[in-house]
């Protein structure tokens, strides 16, 4: 038999009204959002209400996206879904840590704020863009970002998908020599430059603050996005890796590669929207891909998974 893994997704794709439905069927869907209410005041309600500029302010989509991937996984554990190992892109990996066990529910909810405050004031301070490029091969992209002073690769999504971070005043420009390589360059509706450079303040403030939290030796492996491989034992490797993820590349497509040559056939992901989905059926197409993020996709996981779904 294959293992399973849980994908927890990252800032973009959220929307008014996530986690609603999913809280409305689930008590321990649910319970995500009645602990996140006590530290960030309204939050499911931010979730469920919100317009989507507001939710898509980084200092609102961290803690909002955080809570439905949550949400979703404990939904899926609820329903008799187990996963062998979990994983998430970005800001899911903190979701994904608190899931397996190594952050408490208070701890993982607390960092993921300050998480969101740290890198929100790094765009402030080092205003950047980033743009998806397609239709060219990883070295391609790279060496068109060495012609600039400030333009990094970043997220290494899939096979001719590969995210560069940008400085404003370069972002067309980059776009523009991408079509003179025949790629196409999307710009991409973020508030900064994650995992790059540009985020180096939030780097330091996490690494000052980490002492704050307790990390836990977690109860299933998690596959950091700076290593695709799984996170050490050592608490104070584990600080590292997760303070420092976000000035470095998310690895997603050599992550999922691992996680294949390592025995995983199904992946659950969870959260707002199917990026993750996507990603991985372009990087491995046998096998089996699903995902969670409300109660329409959690019942047809179920029964994909052939679970029994509860009929209201």
């Amino acid at each position: 038999m294959g293992k399973t893994a849980f994908l927890f997704a990252g800032q973009g794709a959220q929307y008014t009204g996530m986690g609603k439905d999913l809280c409305e069927c689930s008590k321990a869907a649910a319970k995500v959002f009645e602990a996140a209410d006590k530290i960030r005041e309204n939050t499911s309600e931010q979730c469920f209400t919100a317009p989507v500029e507001e939710l898509s302010q980084t200092i609102n989509t961290q803690p909002c996206v955080y809570c439905v991937d949550l949400a979703a996984a404990r939904a899926l554990e609820e329903a008799g879904v187990h996963a062998d190992a979990v994983a998430g892109f970005s800001l899911g990996e903190v979701a994904a840590l608190t899931f397996a066990g190594a952050f408490s529910e208070e701890d993982g909810f607390s960092f993921v704020c300050r998480r969101a405050k740290a890198m929100d004031y790094a765009a402030q301070k080092n205003p950047a863009g980033m743009a998806a490029v397609l239709k060219l091969d990883n070295e391609t992209v790279e060496k068109i970002c060495q012609e600039f002073v400030r333009v990094y690769p970043v997220n290494y999504n899939c096979p001719g998908q590969l995210v560069a971070a940008c400085g404003k005043p370069e972002l067309e420009a980059f776009c523009n020599r991408v079509k003179e390589y025949k790629g196409k360059a999307v710009p991409l509706a973020v508030s900064g430059g994650f995992h790059s450079p540009f985020m180096d303040s939030a780097q330091q403030e996490l690494h000052h603050e980490i002492g704050n939290y307790h990390l836990n030796v977690p109860k299933l492996p998690i596959y950091a996005n700076i290593t695709a491989e799984c996170y050490p034992q050592d608490q104070h490797e584990c600080e590292e890796i997760l303070t420092s993820q976000v000035t470095h590349p998310v690895l997603w497509e050599k992550t999922i590669r691992n996680m294949v040559e390592e025995g995983f056939t199904t992946f659950i992901e969870v959260g707002p929207g199917k990026t993750l989905s996507g990603l991985v059926k372009k990087i491995n197409k046998d096998v089996t891909v699903c995902r969670v993020e409300n109660k329409e996709t959690l019942e047809e996981t179920l029964r994909a998974l052939g679970k029994e779904t509860s009929e209201e």
